[in-house]
Order: structure tokens, then C-alpha cells, then sequence
């Protein structure tokens, strides 16, 4: 029996090895990759490889076996067909009897474009009859802390998002939920909405950035047209602006309040708060 961890590169990806690392023997653990260069640290730890691509079904044809639990880290090839991508994965657990096969998805609550393919992946999952977990994660923090340089450069945090808030949580955060799923017991056929502690909004992210760098910097909201031109000047493809501005239009309805508590639960913890994630920004 394995743990099979796909897109286990990525920045998901990494967080939930490393922290499987710390749980259970490496021998257990199966990293799926396209590139087995950038596993190499894994594969020197006694972590398992196995180079797979959801563009190549048949990479994926005996990489699982019976017992296995497995995590499926949604792709993020959003031009290439996500739920038939998706479905290869599915597909290949099912045929071999996997035990578990977890989801990371989108929240319940979302409705902009983004969670369409998340929302066709859930359907298919369901409708194979393999035990499943949907594990529908909400914003992460580094979606804003990552990307610091133009918010201090312009000293103006721009969004198309209002006064609306988000219930964001750090990657690690997510990493251990489905690292507690993926080690832990009772969790077939579950769906967890999960999200940080504390909403927060943008201009309280302003000002804990102002307060953390000592420079004064400002929440501008513009409208969803002005931000999607933002965007795209910034050389981002019209598509995936248009659902960049879409999840802002979300975050303004209130759809990326997360107040389930299922997050803290799942890791036993309360989750990072954004000051933690802004803090480590500011330093690296």
C-alpha cells in the first residue's frame, strides 16, 4: 500500500510529501511527477517516483494498486481540459481498487468560472464509485503574498473585490488536512469546506502590509473591468484574467467566506493567520 501524491513538484505538492515525510516511512509514499529531476531531493529521502503525465493516460495505467490512497492535485493547465485531465487519474484508481481517492477542489460556496472545472471533476469522482474525499480548499495566502513586489513598488493593493472578505490559509495549511486524510481513518465519502480561522479584507491586508514594511500602502478598488485590464497589461492571457476578475466578483458576494471550522479540526490546530504569511514575505 501507498500514498500516491500527483503533481508532487508542485507548490501543493511539495508541502504534502514533506509532511507526509514526517508521518509515515518515505518507502510508503509514491511521488507522481513529470520531471523526475525535480524529485530528486524526494527520491533521495527513499520516497517512490513515478513519472506521469494526466495528458498521457496510459503513464497512469499501472502506477496505482489495490489499497492505495491517493491525492489528486487539481492540474492547472486551464487551457488543456481540467476534467478530462482529472478523469485519466480517476479512471486509473477505479481500475485498480484504490481505497481512497482525495480531491482538491474549489469551496462549495464559489460560483465564478474557476470552479467549473472543479464542480465536472466532483461529478465524475461521484459518479466512479471510488471512495472518495473532497477535500474543497479555499484561498490560499502566497495568492497574494507571493507577489509583493508590485503592491511595494505602486504602494496600492488593487483588486476588484470591494469590501469583501477572504478566509484564506496558508499552502502548509492545506497540505496537512490532506495529509490527515491521507494517514488517517473515517474520512471515505467526505466533503470538508475548508478555509483560514479569520476573514480578513483588503484593505485590512493594506494595512498589516503598511504596518509590516513601513511604508504606507493603500487598498484601490476598481471595477472588474479595470482590474482584468490591469491584468492583462501586466501580460496575463485575457482567459485567465477574465477568471482572476471573476473570483474577485465572488470574493465581493461574500463566496470565499469560509466558516466551517473544518480546516483547524482536520490538522488540530488553528490555522496560520495572514500576518504570519505576510511576515515571511516580507523576509524572503
Amino acid at each position: 500500500m501507498s500514498i500516491v501524491v500527483t503533481g508532487a513538484t508542485g507548490h501543493l505538492g511539495r508541502h504534502v510529501v514533506e509532511q507526509l515525510l514526517e508521518k509515515v516511512p518515505a518507502e510508503q509514499i509514491t511521488a507522481v511527477v513529470r520531471d523526475e529531476s525535480k524529485a530528486a531531493d524526494f527520491a533521495a529521502r527513499g520516497v517512490k517516483l513515478a513519472v506521469a503525465d494526466y495528458n498521457a493516460p496510459e503513464t497512469f495505467d499501472t502506477l496505482f494498486s489495490a489499497g492505495d490512497k491517493v491525492l489528486l492535485i487539481s492540474g492547472n493547465e486551464f487551457d488543456k481540459g481540467r476534467v478530462g485531465q482529472h478523469k485519466v487519474v480517476i479512471e486509473a484508481a477505479k481500475a485498480a481498487g484504490v481505497a481512497l481517492l482525495a480531491y482538491t477542489s474549489a469551496p462549495g460556496t464559489l460560483t465564478a468560472a474557476l470552479v467549473d472545472d472543479h464542480r465536472g471533476t466532483e461529478e465524475a469522482l461521484l459518479a466512479s464509485g471510488v471512495p472518495y474525499t473532497l477535500l474543497r480548499n479555499g484561498w490560499y495566502h502566497e495568492n497574494y503574498t507571493e507577489n509583493l513586489a508590485p503592491v511595494l513598488e505602486h504602494g496600492a493593493v488593487v483588486q476588484a473585490a470591494g469590501d469583501g472578505r477572504v478566509s484564506s490559509a496558508s499552502r502548509a495549511d492545506y497540505a496537512a488536512a490532506a495529509v490527515a486524510v491521507l494517514t488517517g481513518e473515517g474520512h471515505e465519502n467526505q466533503t470538508y469546506e475548508l478555509g483560514g480561522d479569520e476573514a480578513w479584507s483588503f484593505a485590512e491586508y493594506a494595512a498589516e502590509l503598511s504596518k509590516q514594511t513601513g511604508r504606507e500602502i493603500a487598498y484601490s478598488p476598481v471595477s472588474a473591468e479595470a482590474y482584468t485590464g490591469i491584468l492583462t497589461g501586466a501580460g496575463l492571457p485575457a482567459p485567465l484574467a477574465a477568471v482572476f476578475a471573476g473570483v474577485d466578483a465572488s470574493i465581493e458576494k461574500g463566496e470565499l467566506v469560509v466558516s466551517s471550522g473544518d480546516l483547524s479540526r482536520l490538522i488540530g490546530r488553528p490555522t496560520t493567520p495572514l500576518a504570519d504569511a505576510i511576515t515571511a514575505a516580507v523576509k524572503a
